[in-house]
Protein backbone atom coordinates (compact mmCIF):
# COMPACT_ATOMS: atom_id res chain seq x y z
CA UNK A 1 0.00 0.00 0.00
CA UNK A 2 1.35 3.40 -0.97
CA UNK A 3 2.44 5.48 2.03
CA UNK A 4 0.53 8.68 1.25
CA UNK A 5 -0.29 11.58 3.51
CA UNK A 6 -3.90 12.48 4.24
CA UNK A 7 -3.73 15.45 1.87
CA UNK A 8 -2.31 13.24 -0.93
CA UNK A 9 -5.01 10.62 -0.39
CA UNK A 10 -7.70 13.30 -0.61
CA UNK A 11 -6.10 14.62 -3.79
CA UNK A 12 -6.11 11.08 -5.28
CA UNK A 13 -9.83 10.90 -4.55
CA UNK A 14 -10.40 14.24 -6.23
CA UNK A 15 -11.28 16.02 -2.98
CA UNK A 16 -9.98 19.58 -2.73
CA UNK A 17 -7.65 20.17 0.20
CA UNK A 18 -7.99 23.95 0.02
CA UNK A 19 -9.69 25.14 3.24
CA UNK A 20 -13.15 26.56 2.60
CA UNK A 21 -13.40 30.31 2.62
CA UNK A 22 -15.46 32.05 5.25
CA UNK A 23 -16.85 35.41 4.26
CA UNK A 24 -14.47 35.54 1.29
CA UNK A 25 -11.38 34.54 3.32
CA UNK A 26 -9.81 31.22 4.24
CA UNK A 27 -9.56 30.36 7.97
CA UNK A 28 -5.85 31.23 7.82
CA UNK A 29 -6.63 34.64 6.32
CA UNK A 30 -9.29 35.20 8.99
CA UNK A 31 -6.68 34.46 11.68
CA UNK A 32 -4.22 36.88 10.08
CA UNK A 33 -6.84 39.65 9.95
CA UNK A 34 -7.98 39.01 13.53
CA UNK A 35 -4.38 39.02 14.76
CA UNK A 36 -3.66 42.28 12.94
CA UNK A 37 -6.80 43.88 14.38
CA UNK A 38 -5.51 43.09 17.89
CA UNK A 39 -2.28 44.96 17.01
CA UNK A 40 -4.27 47.90 15.68
CA UNK A 41 -6.35 48.06 18.89
CA UNK A 42 -3.16 48.03 20.94
CA UNK A 43 -1.70 50.85 18.84
CA UNK A 44 -4.87 52.95 19.14
CA UNK A 45 -5.11 52.37 22.89
CA UNK A 46 -1.44 53.04 23.70
CA UNK A 47 -0.27 55.41 20.97
CA UNK A 48 2.79 53.34 20.01
CA UNK A 49 3.70 50.08 18.29
CA UNK A 50 3.97 46.97 20.46
CA UNK A 51 7.55 46.56 21.69
CA UNK A 52 9.91 43.74 22.57
CA UNK A 53 11.38 43.43 26.05
CA UNK A 54 11.28 40.93 28.90
CA UNK A 55 10.02 43.56 31.35
CA UNK A 56 6.97 44.36 29.20
CA UNK A 57 3.52 42.82 29.35
CA UNK A 58 3.33 39.40 27.67
CA UNK A 59 0.57 40.57 25.30
CA UNK A 60 2.57 43.54 24.07
CA UNK A 61 5.48 41.19 23.38
CA UNK A 62 3.19 38.77 21.53
CA UNK A 63 1.83 41.57 19.38
CA UNK A 64 5.39 42.77 18.65
CA UNK A 65 6.48 39.33 17.41
CA UNK A 66 3.25 38.92 15.45
CA UNK A 67 3.79 42.30 13.73
CA UNK A 68 7.38 41.34 12.83
CA UNK A 69 6.08 38.15 11.26
CA UNK A 70 3.34 39.87 9.28
CA UNK A 71 5.93 42.26 7.81
CA UNK A 72 7.93 39.31 6.44
CA UNK A 73 5.04 37.45 4.77
CA UNK A 74 4.20 38.93 1.33
CA UNK A 75 0.68 37.49 1.05
CA UNK A 76 -0.15 38.71 4.56
CA UNK A 77 1.01 42.23 3.70
CA UNK A 78 -1.09 42.13 0.54
CA UNK A 79 -4.11 40.87 2.45
CA UNK A 80 -3.80 43.59 5.11
CA UNK A 81 -2.81 46.49 2.85
CA UNK A 82 -6.26 48.11 2.83
CA UNK A 83 -6.73 47.54 6.56
CA UNK A 84 -3.38 49.08 7.53
CA UNK A 85 -4.70 52.63 8.07
CA UNK A 86 -1.88 53.47 10.50
CA UNK A 87 0.98 52.17 8.36
CA UNK A 88 1.92 49.55 10.94
CA UNK A 89 3.33 47.15 8.36
CA UNK A 90 6.01 49.58 7.19
CA UNK A 91 9.46 47.97 7.33
CA UNK A 92 11.78 48.97 10.17
CA UNK A 93 15.44 49.02 9.11
CA UNK A 94 17.92 46.97 11.07
CA UNK A 95 15.21 44.95 12.80
CA UNK A 96 14.58 41.41 11.58
CA UNK A 97 13.01 38.37 13.10
CA UNK A 98 13.00 34.81 11.73
CA UNK A 99 10.01 33.76 9.75
CA UNK A 100 7.54 31.46 11.46
CA UNK A 101 5.26 29.41 9.27
CA UNK A 102 2.16 29.76 11.47
CA UNK A 103 0.74 32.74 13.26
CA UNK A 104 -0.99 31.00 16.14
CA UNK A 105 -0.35 32.28 19.67
CA UNK A 106 1.17 29.00 20.81
CA UNK A 107 3.95 29.45 18.25
CA UNK A 108 4.37 33.04 19.35
CA UNK A 109 4.74 31.94 22.97
CA UNK A 110 7.49 29.60 21.87
CA UNK A 111 9.09 32.46 19.93
CA UNK A 112 9.16 34.43 23.17
CA UNK A 113 10.59 31.42 25.02
CA UNK A 114 7.68 31.27 27.44
CA UNK A 115 7.91 27.86 29.06
CA UNK A 116 10.71 26.87 26.64
CA UNK A 117 12.23 23.52 27.71
CA UNK A 118 15.95 22.92 28.03
CA UNK A 119 17.19 21.56 24.69
CA UNK A 120 19.57 19.18 26.49
CA UNK A 121 16.94 17.77 28.83
CA UNK A 122 16.29 14.23 27.53
CA UNK A 123 13.25 13.91 29.82
CA UNK A 124 11.39 16.52 27.76
CA UNK A 125 9.60 15.39 24.61
CA UNK A 126 10.68 17.67 21.77
CA UNK A 127 8.01 19.41 19.67
CA UNK A 128 5.25 18.44 22.13
CA UNK A 129 3.63 21.35 23.95
CA UNK A 130 3.39 20.96 27.70
CA UNK A 131 0.00 21.30 29.38
CA UNK A 132 1.11 24.63 30.90
CA UNK A 133 2.14 25.93 27.48
CA UNK A 134 -1.19 24.90 25.96
CA UNK A 135 -3.09 26.56 28.77
CA UNK A 136 -0.99 29.71 28.41
CA UNK A 137 -1.63 29.74 24.68
CA UNK A 138 -5.36 29.18 25.26
CA UNK A 139 -5.52 32.04 27.76
CA UNK A 140 -3.67 34.36 25.38
CA UNK A 141 -5.93 33.36 22.52
CA UNK A 142 -9.01 34.05 24.63
CA UNK A 143 -7.85 37.51 25.72
CA UNK A 144 -8.74 40.48 23.60
CA UNK A 145 -8.49 44.24 23.97
CA UNK A 146 -11.33 45.50 26.17
CA UNK A 147 -13.14 48.00 23.97
CA UNK A 148 -14.98 49.69 26.86
CA UNK A 149 -12.11 49.62 29.35
CA UNK A 150 -12.84 53.22 30.38
CA UNK A 151 -15.93 51.85 32.14
CA UNK A 152 -13.73 49.70 34.37
CA UNK A 153 -10.64 51.88 34.72
CA UNK A 154 -12.08 53.86 37.64
CA UNK A 155 -13.08 50.62 39.38
CA UNK A 156 -9.48 49.38 39.24
CA UNK A 157 -8.22 52.75 40.51
CA UNK A 158 -10.73 52.72 43.38
CA UNK A 159 -9.79 49.16 44.36
CA UNK A 160 -6.11 50.14 44.40
CA UNK A 161 -6.93 53.21 46.50
CA UNK A 162 -8.97 51.07 48.91
CA UNK A 163 -6.01 48.73 49.34
CA UNK A 164 -3.63 51.58 50.14
CA UNK A 165 -6.15 53.07 52.57
CA UNK A 166 -6.67 49.76 54.32
CA UNK A 167 -10.36 49.58 53.36
CA UNK A 168 -9.70 46.36 51.44
CA UNK A 169 -7.34 43.52 52.24
CA UNK A 170 -5.84 40.75 50.11
CA UNK A 171 -6.44 37.18 51.20
CA UNK A 172 -5.09 33.92 49.74
CA UNK A 173 -7.49 32.28 47.35
CA UNK A 174 -8.71 28.94 48.61
CA UNK A 175 -10.44 29.35 51.94
CA UNK A 176 -13.19 31.09 50.02
CA UNK A 177 -13.24 29.88 46.40
CA UNK A 178 -16.46 31.63 45.42
CA UNK A 179 -16.49 33.90 42.37
CA UNK A 180 -19.27 36.45 42.02
CA UNK A 181 -19.92 39.39 39.72
CA UNK A 182 -18.07 42.46 40.99
CA UNK A 183 -15.27 40.45 42.63
CA UNK A 184 -11.64 41.57 42.40
CA UNK A 185 -8.66 39.21 42.38
CA UNK A 186 -4.91 39.37 41.82
CA UNK A 187 -3.74 36.87 39.22
CA UNK A 188 -0.34 36.78 37.55
CA UNK A 189 0.54 40.12 39.15
CA UNK A 190 -2.50 41.85 37.60
CA UNK A 191 -5.76 42.99 39.12
CA UNK A 192 -8.69 41.03 37.72
CA UNK A 193 -12.35 42.11 37.80
CA UNK A 194 -15.30 39.78 37.21
CA UNK A 195 -17.68 42.01 35.26
CA UNK A 196 -20.37 39.50 34.28
CA UNK A 197 -21.39 35.91 34.95
CA UNK A 198 -23.40 34.10 32.28
CA UNK A 199 -26.05 31.44 32.64
CA UNK A 200 -25.20 28.28 34.56
CA UNK A 201 -24.06 25.42 32.36
CA UNK A 202 -23.16 21.79 32.98
CA UNK A 203 -19.45 20.92 32.91
CA UNK A 204 -18.34 17.60 31.35
CA UNK A 205 -18.03 16.13 34.85
CA UNK A 206 -21.66 17.01 35.56
CA UNK A 207 -20.91 19.92 37.90
CA UNK A 208 -22.21 23.43 37.30
CA UNK A 209 -20.10 26.12 35.64
CA UNK A 210 -20.60 29.48 33.93
CA UNK A 211 -18.91 31.67 31.36
CA UNK A 212 -17.43 34.88 32.81
CA UNK A 213 -16.53 38.24 31.38
CA UNK A 214 -13.19 38.91 33.08
CA UNK A 215 -11.49 42.31 32.79
CA UNK A 216 -7.74 42.67 33.42
CA UNK A 217 -6.04 45.84 34.67
CA UNK A 218 -3.85 45.94 31.54
CA UNK A 219 -6.91 46.71 29.39
CA UNK A 220 -7.63 43.21 28.09
CA UNK A 221 -10.54 40.87 28.74
CA UNK A 222 -11.43 37.20 28.37
CA UNK A 223 -14.45 34.92 28.58
CA UNK A 224 -13.04 32.29 30.93
CA UNK A 225 -15.13 29.60 32.51
CA UNK A 226 -15.56 30.07 36.25
CA UNK A 227 -13.73 26.83 36.99
CA UNK A 228 -10.85 27.91 34.75
CA UNK A 229 -10.44 31.11 36.75
CA UNK A 230 -10.63 29.14 40.01
CA UNK A 231 -7.92 26.74 38.80
CA UNK A 232 -5.70 29.64 37.75
CA UNK A 233 -6.08 31.31 41.15
CA UNK A 234 -5.39 28.04 42.98
CA UNK A 235 -2.28 27.43 40.88
CA UNK A 236 -0.87 30.97 41.30
CA UNK A 237 0.93 31.01 44.65
CA UNK A 238 0.54 34.79 44.70
CA UNK A 239 -3.14 34.62 43.67
CA UNK A 240 -5.27 36.70 45.99
CA UNK A 241 -8.85 37.77 46.58
CA UNK A 242 -9.54 41.43 47.37
CA UNK A 243 -12.05 41.73 50.19
CA UNK A 244 -15.01 44.06 49.90
CA UNK A 245 -14.55 47.49 51.55
CA UNK A 246 -17.04 46.50 54.23
CA UNK A 247 -16.01 42.84 54.51
CA UNK A 248 -16.09 42.09 58.21
CA UNK A 249 -15.56 44.46 61.12
CA UNK A 250 -12.41 46.52 61.19
CA UNK A 251 -13.28 47.49 64.74
CA UNK A 252 -15.05 44.94 66.84
CA UNK A 253 -16.30 44.52 70.36
CA UNK A 254 -16.74 40.74 69.97
CA UNK A 255 -14.08 38.65 68.27
CA UNK A 256 -14.39 35.49 66.25
CA UNK A 257 -11.89 32.73 66.96
CA UNK A 258 -9.94 33.34 63.77
CA UNK A 259 -9.87 37.16 63.96
CA UNK A 260 -6.41 38.70 64.03
CA UNK A 261 -6.24 41.69 66.34
CA UNK A 262 -3.83 44.19 64.85
CA UNK A 263 -4.00 46.90 67.45
CA UNK A 264 -6.07 49.73 68.84
CA UNK A 265 -7.07 53.22 67.78
CA UNK A 266 -6.95 55.52 70.77
CA UNK A 267 -8.30 59.03 71.28
CA UNK A 268 -6.67 61.11 74.02
CA UNK A 269 -7.54 64.33 75.82
CA UNK A 270 -4.72 66.39 77.33
CA UNK A 271 -4.60 67.56 80.94
CA UNK A 272 -2.04 70.24 80.04
CA UNK A 273 -2.34 73.65 81.72
CA UNK A 274 -1.26 75.43 78.57
CA UNK A 275 -3.71 78.36 78.15
CA UNK A 276 -4.92 77.37 74.67
CA UNK A 277 -5.27 73.70 75.60
CA UNK A 278 -7.13 74.57 78.79
CA UNK A 279 -9.55 76.81 76.89
CA UNK A 280 -10.33 74.18 74.23
CA UNK A 281 -9.81 70.99 76.22
CA UNK A 282 -13.07 69.32 75.10
CA UNK A 283 -12.23 69.97 71.45
CA UNK A 284 -8.53 69.05 71.29
CA UNK A 285 -7.85 65.33 70.76
CA UNK A 286 -4.90 63.19 69.84
CA UNK A 287 -5.66 60.29 67.47
CA UNK A 288 -3.18 57.44 67.29
CA UNK A 289 -2.88 53.75 66.58
CA UNK A 290 -0.80 51.26 68.56
CA UNK A 291 -0.09 47.56 68.31
CA UNK A 292 0.45 47.30 72.08
CA UNK A 293 -1.40 48.43 75.17
CA UNK A 294 -2.55 52.05 75.20
CA UNK A 295 -1.70 52.34 78.89
CA UNK A 296 1.90 51.39 78.17
CA UNK A 297 2.06 53.85 75.29
CA UNK A 298 1.00 56.82 77.45
CA UNK A 299 2.72 55.83 80.71
CA UNK A 300 5.45 58.47 80.38
CA UNK A 301 3.26 61.20 78.85
CA UNK A 302 4.39 63.93 81.30
CA UNK A 303 7.97 63.62 80.01
CA UNK A 304 7.09 63.33 76.32
CA UNK A 305 6.48 66.41 74.18
CA UNK A 306 4.36 64.21 71.87
CA UNK A 307 1.79 64.23 74.68
CA UNK A 308 2.22 67.97 75.44
CA UNK A 309 4.34 67.13 78.52
CA UNK A 310 1.21 66.41 80.53
CA UNK A 311 -1.03 63.62 81.71
CA UNK A 312 -3.59 62.42 79.19
CA UNK A 313 -6.99 60.83 79.44
CA UNK A 314 -8.17 58.02 77.17
CA UNK A 315 -11.62 59.11 75.99
CA UNK A 316 -12.22 56.46 73.29
CA UNK A 317 -10.61 53.34 71.84
CA UNK A 318 -11.42 50.88 69.05
CA UNK A 319 -9.84 47.47 68.48
CA UNK A 320 -8.59 46.59 65.01
CA UNK A 321 -8.72 43.32 63.08
CA UNK A 322 -6.69 42.46 59.97
CA UNK A 323 -5.74 45.97 58.99
CA UNK A 324 -2.57 47.96 58.39
CA UNK A 325 -2.18 50.24 61.40
CA UNK A 326 0.06 52.79 59.72
CA UNK A 327 -2.25 53.22 56.75
CA UNK A 328 -5.26 53.56 59.01
CA UNK A 329 -3.51 56.23 61.07
CA UNK A 330 -2.72 58.07 57.85
CA UNK A 331 -6.41 58.03 56.94
CA UNK A 332 -7.29 59.91 60.11
CA UNK A 333 -4.50 62.41 59.65
CA UNK A 334 -5.52 63.04 56.05
CA UNK A 335 -9.19 63.52 56.94
CA UNK A 336 -8.47 65.97 59.75
CA UNK A 337 -5.39 67.66 58.25
CA UNK A 338 -7.14 71.06 58.07
CA UNK A 339 -7.91 70.86 61.78
CA UNK A 340 -4.41 69.94 62.97
CA UNK A 341 -3.42 71.77 66.15
CA UNK A 342 -0.84 74.46 65.41
CA UNK A 343 0.97 74.63 68.74
CA UNK A 344 4.67 74.80 69.59
CA UNK A 345 5.96 73.95 73.05
CA UNK A 346 9.41 73.49 74.58
CA UNK A 347 10.50 70.00 75.49
CA UNK A 348 12.26 69.28 78.78
CA UNK A 349 15.56 70.29 77.20
CA UNK A 350 14.21 73.66 76.13
CA UNK A 351 13.98 72.72 72.45
CA UNK A 352 10.87 73.84 70.49
CA UNK A 353 8.59 70.98 69.46
CA UNK A 354 5.43 71.03 67.36
CA UNK A 355 3.47 67.90 68.38
CA UNK A 356 1.63 66.01 65.68
CA UNK A 357 -1.53 63.91 65.88
CA UNK A 358 -3.45 66.55 67.85
CA UNK A 359 -6.57 67.91 66.19
CA UNK A 360 -9.32 70.42 66.93
CA UNK A 361 -12.12 67.90 66.32
CA UNK A 362 -15.12 67.00 68.52
CA UNK A 363 -15.13 63.46 69.87
CA UNK A 364 -18.45 62.58 68.19
CA UNK A 365 -16.95 63.47 64.77
CA UNK A 366 -14.00 61.15 65.40
CA UNK A 367 -16.46 58.40 66.29
CA UNK A 368 -18.40 59.07 63.08
CA UNK A 369 -15.16 58.84 61.09
CA UNK A 370 -14.46 55.43 62.64
CA UNK A 371 -17.93 54.21 61.67
CA UNK A 372 -17.46 55.51 58.12
CA UNK A 373 -14.12 53.73 57.81
CA UNK A 374 -15.91 50.60 58.96
CA UNK A 375 -18.64 50.80 56.30
CA UNK A 376 -16.39 52.17 53.55
CA UNK A 377 -18.14 55.55 53.18
CA UNK A 378 -15.18 57.57 54.49
CA UNK A 379 -14.05 58.25 50.92
CA UNK A 380 -17.29 60.17 50.32
CA UNK A 381 -16.70 62.88 52.95
CA UNK A 382 -14.23 65.51 54.12
CA UNK A 383 -13.96 67.37 57.41
CA UNK A 384 -15.18 70.98 57.46
CA UNK A 385 -13.44 72.84 60.33
CA UNK A 386 -15.90 75.76 60.16
CA UNK A 387 -18.95 73.61 60.85
CA UNK A 388 -16.96 71.01 62.79
CA UNK A 389 -18.54 68.09 60.94
CA UNK A 390 -17.97 65.62 58.11
CA UNK A 391 -19.56 66.81 54.87
CA UNK A 392 -19.96 65.29 51.41
CA UNK A 393 -17.22 65.93 48.88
Amino acid sequence: MTDLSDDELLAELGVSVEPPKIGGHTPREERIIAGFEDIQKFYEANGHLPRHGESLDIFERLYAVRLDQLRTIPDARKLLAKLDIHGLLAELTGHEHPKVATLDDEALLAELEVGEPDEDDISVLKHVSSRDERRAAEEVANRTICGDFERFKLLFQQAESDLHAGLRQTRPFGKDASITAGSFFILGGQHVYVAEIGDTIKAPNGESDARLRVIYSNGTESNLLRRSLQRALYKDEAGRRLTEPNAGPLFSESWEEDDIESGTIYVLRSMSNHPFVSEHRDLIHKIGVTGGKVETRIADAVHDATYLLAEVEVVASYKLAEINRTKLENIFHRIFADAQLDLTIEDRFGQPVRPREWFLVPLHVIDEAVQRIRDGSITDVIYDPKSARLVGK
